[in-house]
């Protein structure tokens, strides 16, 4: 997982850290960035399976994401899972272009778009596990997790 964007060392600061929209232009590099890290890790012998992952973390369960449109089972497993915790991990951490929202929004927000961004058993998998390791720092002082 530490690896899932290292295409985005090849993606200028100015559109990685843009507080607004992206052109156009800014999009289609962006876009680019889990090819140019599969890139990288296809000459690495022993992380095949890791590059896969890397290369199609942005495919969604629907067909609709980047780089090729895969869907469902097509896509990696190891790749399902990364979407899952990127998609977490980029709702609940601060952007240059929009403030952190509470962990109990991002599962709502994982559950709302399960069966089409997300495999939903991923999702399911993922929300018991984070039920399980909640810190109790949550427990008590938060609405409950989906």
């Amino acid at each position: 997982a530490v690896l899932h964007d290292l295409g985005k060392l090849w993606v200028p600061p100015s559109v990685l850290l843009k507080p607004g929209p992206l052109t156009e232009r800014q999009w289609q590099l962006m876009r680019r960035h889990p090819e140019l890290g599969g890139d990288v890790l296809s000459s690495l012998p022993g992380l095949a399976e890791v590059k896969e992952a890397v290369l199609h973390h942005h495919e969604r369960y629907d067909g609709r994401g980047y780089p090729y449109g895969l869907k469902g089972d097509e896509i990696p497993l190891a790749a399902r899972v990364l979407a899952v915790t990127d998609a977490f991990d980029a709702m609940t951490t601060d952007r240059p272009y929009r403030r952190a929202i509470p962990p109990e929004q991002a599962a709502r927000e994982l559950v709302r778009n399960a069966g089409s961004q997300f495999d939903p058993d991923v999702v399911d998998v993922f929300l018991q596990v984070l039920r399980q390791e909640t810190p109790p720092w949550w427990e008590g002082s938060r609405p409950a997790l989906p």
